[in-house]
């Protein structure tokens, strides 16, 4: 692939925070800050809605949306599997996963070894997922045929906070960088996933041996975007639900942002934005906002 290939998104593409829709506002803001050592980034309303920012530093990680009026999410649907929140290495992953585990209200699901991160998984208050994770090193990533080489092994996680943890990690808190790595999505099937994420969208795919799943990313990486159906075959397009409400994706140009429109506009895919923001609906009505580097959150917002 070449940064001139128009069929596949830029290699430096990277995902953004995550819109989640939420009925308890206060309840989530403070298991995300306690959990996840998360601080407030911005708190506004937009017409009758409260959207409340959290990150690290200047990094927005989710937004939440005060929605209390709908319905509690729904397993069989289209929508989130989980965000997954990518740190820089073993000792501030550990500190965050030390926290998650002492939470309220949240609760501890799994740990694994994917040969390429080291990973750890949490259920938020109101049923949404969340991994906390690590990357091993490009280097150490295998591929078999063109795909990455992934696998899902127990990870002792008692075993990992004994090796990883320590003290001044844990006082850093919220000053220890933190990013979206990658969102794994349930969606109704892959074939139609395919042809838009892949398509469309233009990411690449990583690997495809997990059955029912679909992995896949840009530049490379083990993957920004995964698809599955593990709880959703068959699922149509979303009835508005507590849950998952967008997805952000932050390419480096215009160039970039005209590449995605000409895909758009060839396969008759609707969407709206202007010279710096294209806003798309996914098969399943998930909204998919893809903006240049360096737009503002509040232009993010307003999509």
């Amino acid at each position: 692939m070449t940064m001139t290939d128009e069929r596949f998104i830029n290699p430096a593409t990277s995902m953004g925070a995550v819109t989640l829709r939420v009925g308890d506002l206060e309840a989530m803001s403070a298991y995300y800050s306690g959990a996840f050592a998360m601080e407030p980034v911005q708190d506004r309303a937009v017409g009758r809605e409260v959207h409340r920012v959290l990150g690290r530093g200047e990094v927005p990680l989710v937004r939440l949306i005060h929605t209390p009026d709908l319905p509690a999410g729904d397993r069989h649907q289209a929508g989130l599997f989980h965000t997954a929140f990518l740190f820089d290495n073993p000792s501030s992953l550990a500190a965050t996963v030390y926290r998650a585990a002492n939470a309220a209200k949240g609760r501890f699901v799994g740990s694994s070894d994917h040969l390429v991160s080291e990973a750890f998984y949490f259920t938020d208050p109101e049923g949404n997922g969340v991994e906390l994770y690590t990357d091993r090193p490009r280097d150490q990533w295998t591929h078999d045929e063109g795909q990455i080489r992934m696998t899902t092994a127990y990870l002792d996680p008692n075993n990992y906070l004994e090796s990883h943890l320590d003290q001044a990690s844990l006082d850093a808190g919220p000053s220890l960088p933190g990013t979206v790595g990658h969102v794994h999505l349930q969606v109704g099937d892959l074939t139609t996933a395919r042809s838009f994420y892949i398509d469309a969208l233009g990411f690449e795919i990583t690997q495809t041996e997990y059955a029912g799943a679909l992995f896949a990313s840009a530049g490379g990486y083990h993957h920004h975007i995964a698809m599955n159906t593990w709880n959703s075959q068959g699922a149509g397009p979303r009835a508005a639900r507590l849950g998952l409400g967008s997805l952000a994706v932050t390419v480096p140009g215009q160039d970039d942002l005209d590449a995605l429109q000409a895909r758009l506009s060839a396969r008759s895919l609707p969407f709206t934005g202007d010279s710096r923001i294209i806003s798309v609906n996914d098969p399943w009505g998930t909204r998919v906002t893809v903006s240049v580097a360096g737009t503002t959150f509040d232009e993010v917002i307003l999509q």
